[in-house]
């Protein structure tokens, strides 16, 4: 029989995390492990794969503040259950989504106007006529999502 718990170690060998970055997500609130009689860290079994889902969402761009407040979200710090995987991947699908179609948006626009404001190009007397993208802010508006 499997023992509920799993030593620090255990579990840098089970997620491939050091050790260290395992205390890193302890101070973030990602985990939360006991303490046994002699002192030692005692993590649950699940907590594999919680800090998988660490990793993954962090692969994605995903800050430690969102990964926490989507634990957070979970009823009694629980590990998600398959329904709680599927409402998170809807999210951070939606989210993809959205990274996706800007970066997609900038990838198309890249060589053309960037919506700076400069006028240094010939062409942004055409594109940024009387400094259109100026009014819109400071930056490059035109690949920030801004239409003059």
């Amino acid at each position: 029989m499997l023992a509920k718990t799993i030593s620090i170690g255990q579990l840098a060998a089970r997620t491939g995390l050091a050790v260290s970055a395992i205390r890193y997500y302890e101070t973030q609130g990602l985990v939360c492990p006991e303490r046994n009689a002699g002192g030692q860290r005692r993590f649950l079994r699940s907590d594999i794969r919680r800090l998988s889902f660490v990793q993954i969402a962090q692969q994605f761009g995903f800050s430690i503040g969102q990964i926490r407040e989507t634990f957070e979200a979970l009823p009694d710090g629980r590990t998600p259950t398959k329904a709680d995987w599927t409402k998170i991947s809807r999210s951070f699908r939606e989210e993809l989504d959205e990274r996706i179609e800007t970066l997609t948006n900038l990838r198309d626009k890249l060589d053309g106007c960037i919506g700076c404001g400069c006028l240094s190009l010939r062409s942004c007397a055409l594109y940024n006529q009387q400094d259109r993208a100026g009014k819109l802010g400071t930056g490059p508006r035109y690949l920030l999502g801004d239409t003059p």
